[in-house]
């Protein structure tokens, strides 16, 4: 099996969807080799479609993380779609499904606000 990886840029916003069953040690390399090619100055947004993975392990969960580190911090926004279930255990379960969802619109908050690389510092700290 190999891996899949399509990437398209629109408007500042990376697409890039997986089209392997499992995110794991065997392809995370390849990702980041794959989202790297594709990477341009100036992104602020970049949208992952999973809808083919069932199964993703610490490194693909690093690899995704690689993503959120990339964008410009307080600025880049990392969203997941088509996530199946198995997925989003593995992501809650290291409570890091709030890095890769749309934020609260801004009129349901009040005077709350941070970006994904203040969450992630504060689960993950360097």
């Amino acid at each position: 099996m190999g891996f899949i990886l399509t990437t398209a840029i629109r408007a500042g916003t990376l697409f890039i969807t997986v089209g392997c069953i499992r995110l794991d040690a065997a392809v995370a390399s390849e990702f980041k080799a794959e989202v790297e090619s594709a990477w341009k100055t100036g992104l602020t947004r970049v949208e992952i479609d999973l809808g083919a993975v069932e199964f993703i392990d610490s490194s693909g969960v690093g690899a995704l993380l690689g993503v959120v580190r990339k964008l410009p911090t307080g600025k880049g926004l990392t969203h997941l779609s088509h996530v199946r279930p198995s997925v989003w255990a593995v992501l809650d379960v290291l409570r890091l499904r709030s890095l890769f969802e749309p934020p609260p619109r801004a009129s349901s908050l009040t005077g709350c606000s941070f970006s994904q690389q203040e969450s992630l510092a504060r689960v993950y700290p360097r």
